[in-house]
């Protein structure tokens, strides 16, 4: 697999711990998700891409729609970890 932003095949995949919020002082009492997903980490550029786990990810979509119900509004959340 080739990086998407330099090309190289110089990557590592790493196990990672994550506390994921949801963000705006609305939701400062909401507990955070606790996710493991793998990091995998260009050792050129440092651009990194993760995937989070099935059952995390229900609980993320679970919980965002508590939030956006709560608010009255539909929020959708676009997740990126670059460097």
């Amino acid at each position: 697999m080739y990086c998407a932003s330099c090309q190289s095949s110089n990557q590592a995949e790493f196990t990672t711990e994550m506390m994921i919020h949801f963000s705006g002082v609305k939701n400062i009492d909401k507990p955070g998700v606790l996710v493991f997903p793998k990091v995998l980490v260009c050792l050129d550029c440092a651009s990194s891409r993760f995937t989070i786990p099935g059952t995390d990810l229900a609980l993320l979509a679970e919980r965002n729609a508590k939030t956006a119900s709560t608010a009255g509004s539909r929020s959708v959340a676009a997740l990126a970890f670059t460097t």
